[in-house]
């Protein structure tokens, strides 16, 4: 998964009422109940039916590390929808999100401005209507290259130019060399 999807994830997840189920059992008796089957379960994890029905009886109780990865992020996935939803929407309309890196961001400006890209950590509150392009980007399955131009396009109007009080040549803000970044909601 890509740094900006994981990290939009990861915030959304910040706002659930609920624990996940953390036994492998538990969360494979969840995804049986929303899928509708130990079938389809066992497609999308790729492992038997048997093996699905075995970890619901609790016959088997540890998975292997790769597969408790993928049980466990699909379980995330489809967790709380109506929680998750709610949080994207009051993101998208009212609070905003933040938006904490370490990243080399460089900018493309007029002759005579330093225009050199430079490590920097930032953590930015954006306003909701770029929380509601990075949401919305992702949902039609945007790439990790767009999710990026829309935080580097937040960044340049909200950090460089300040909401439009200086900085007004500014033209592009490119993020390179990304170390780590974060959202929160």
């Amino acid at each position: 998964m890509s740094m900006f999807g994981a990290g939009l994830d990861k915030a959304v997840q910040g706002a659930f009422t609920r624990p996940i189920p953390k036994s492998a059992g538990a969360q494979m008796r969840y995804l049986v109940k929303q899928l509708k089957g130990t079938r389809p379960v066992a497609q999308m994890l790729r492992i038997s039916q048997r093996t699905v029905e075995r970890y619901v009886k609790d016959q088997i109780k540890k998975p292997r590390p790769d597969l408790a990865a993928r049980l466990r992020d699909e379980v995330a996935k489809r967790w709380q929808p109506q929680v998750r939803a709610r949080a994207k929407q009051r993101a998208a309309t009212t609070d905003g999100i933040v938006i904490d890196t370490r990243a080399r961001i460089g900018y493309t400006a007029p002759i005579g401005s330093t225009d050199d890209a430079r490590l920097r950590h930032l953590t930015v509150a954006l306003p909701p209507h770029y929380a509601a392009r990075l949401f919305q980007a992702q949902e039609q399955g945007a790439n990790e290259q767009r999710l990026q131009e829309i935080a580097a396009d937040a960044l340049r109007e909200v950090y460089f130019q300040d909401s439009g009080r200086r900085a007004g040549m500014l033209e592009e803000v490119r993020f390179t060399d990304i170390e780590y970044i974060e959202f929160d909601i």
